[in-house]
């Protein structure tokens, strides 16, 4: 096994990360920013390193400086988490030539799976259903109104190299259309300079399904699927497992396909297969090559540490797992609490924690990495942790969740866990009666 890993990342995933290494027995170096030199991923971690400021551009997107940190720990293999680095193709490239393991996807794999044109053809290749729209990126404002025209409006203009909803704009009628392409195509360039855009038909109430895998050279499983549909701005807000909208046929054959899909590209580590699911049918979105936040709830009802199968594919190349070996019980969900005022249309709240307690008991579990006196500054994501609890069955998952939220105080900020309370109790989640466009489109709070 590996001596010593370094974690590319902060915050509760690099707390995760480190969690898992010390029940493999792995050394593990922490690397951090001037802000973050108090934080819990550095004071669990057998060594830190201050890698710059507190810009991402000078600390945790920095490659150089993280490669110093590499070369000065001696250390044998590099997590990345998820964000920042961890579907760089340049950064795992130059950890490849430098003999430095790379604990996720190879380079040629990140390059290939994160151009969304090129995996839409590749699912396309291998008998995934693919969302209908232009079969590659698309330069002109003339070509794309042909496409428009075949399609159908709403339309959806999307970055090939796109994430997080940047570079992504609705198209409702034909008069919108040349505005909101120019827009997509700036914002684009701005955010993952690459100007590259494609078309792909709109779905008016989808739900967002993602297939968890785990694949080595000569084995994939999947990991059952995960529910991702509360959402806001196509960021995330609870996911759950298992989806209560798929039927067990429509389950069987998605996975089989995914399975077949990832295990013919030759992907080896963990990764997430994201589709759109409308009217009885699915369709690839995008694939993650990495570890997701959501991964807690496929964790709760299959009792796999994924983090530490990630480890042991890097290491040996195969997962330790048969698909006969993953059976999950009951339903999980994730609520994820952001340092956020959702009464004021999310405005961030940074500060300092003053009392904090958070929720514990029967098949509940807090990942985060905060504490009382902990600093949330303005520099990074908002998320201040994940509250991941588990049922017998739906109901039981939501009351437990319930409680646990009662439970939690967090004092000197404002977070979400009053929205998420609502949400919880609204007759449209309790009913699963909602799409990813609920709470954009419905004022809950």
């Amino acid at each position: 096994m590996f001596k010593k890993i370094l974690i590319a990342n902060r915050g509760e995933i690099a707390v995760r990360v480190i969690r898992a290494c010390k029940e493999w027995g792995i050394e593990t170096v922490a690397v951090h920013s001037d802000v973050d030199r108090d934080s819990m991923h550095v004071r669990l971690a057998d060594e830190s390193v201050c890698i710059g400021s507190h810009q991402p551009a000078n600390s945790y997107l920095n490659i150089p400086a993280l490669m110093s940190a590499i070369e000065l720990t001696k250390a044998e293999a590099v997590h990345p988490g998820y964000g920042f680095l961890s579907e760089n193709a340049n950064f795992a490239k130059i950890l490849e030539e430098n003999n430095i393991k790379f604990i996720g996807a190879s380079s040629k794999l990140i390059k290939m799976m994160g151009d969304k044109i090129q995996a839409k053809k590749i699912a396309k290749e291998h008998g995934l259903p693919v969302i209908e729209g232009s079969e590659g990126g698309i330069k002109d404002i003339k070509s794309a109104k042909e496409i428009c025209k075949k399609i159908g409006f709403p339309v959806l203009i999307k970055a090939s190299a796109g994430g997080g909803g940047k570079g992504m704009k609705i198209v409702h009628k034909e008069e919108e259309f040349e505005t909101l392409f120019s827009t997509a195509k700036s914002e684009a360039k701005k955010y993952f300079g690459n100007d590259e855009i494609y078309i792909e038909k709109f779905f008016q109430n989808p739900r967002h399904i993602e297939v968890q895998i785990l694949s080595g050279k000569n084995l994939t499983v999947h990991l059952h699927e995960r529910d991702c549909s509360v959402q806001r701005r196509h960021q995330k807000l609870i996911e759950e497992t298992p989806s209560p909208v798929l039927t067990d046929k429509i389950r069987k054959d998605l996975f089989e396909r995914t399975v077949n899909m990832v295990s013919k590209i030759g992907y080896e580590g963990a990764g997430t297969v994201e589709f759109i699911y409308e009217d009885g049918k699915f369709y690839f979105l995008e694939m993650n090559t990495r570890i997701q936040v959501e991964h807690p709830v496929t964790e709760m009802v299959t009792g796999i540490d994924i983090i530490k199968e990630q480890i042991w594919i890097a290491y040996t190349g195969e997962t330790a797992l048969k698909q006969s070996d993953i059976n999950p019980r009951g339903h999980a969900i994730e609520c994820r609490i952001n340092a956020e005022d959702a009464s004021k249309n999310f405005q961030p709240s940074p500060g300092t924690i003053g009392m904090c307690h958070q929720p514990s008991g029967f098949r509940t579990r807090v990942d985060g990495a905060i504490f009382q006196g902990y600093k949330v500054t303005p520099f990074y994501d908002s998320m201040v942790c994940k509250v991941i609890t588990q049922g017998r069955n739906r109901t039981e998952a939501i009351q437990r969740m319930n409680r646990s939220l009662d439970e939690f105080v967090i004092e000197g900020i404002t977070t979400t866990i009053p929205l998420h309370k609502i949400l919880l109790n609204h007759k449209k989640f309790i009913d699963s009666d909602f799409n990813v466009s609920w709470l954009d489109n419905e004022k809950v709070i």
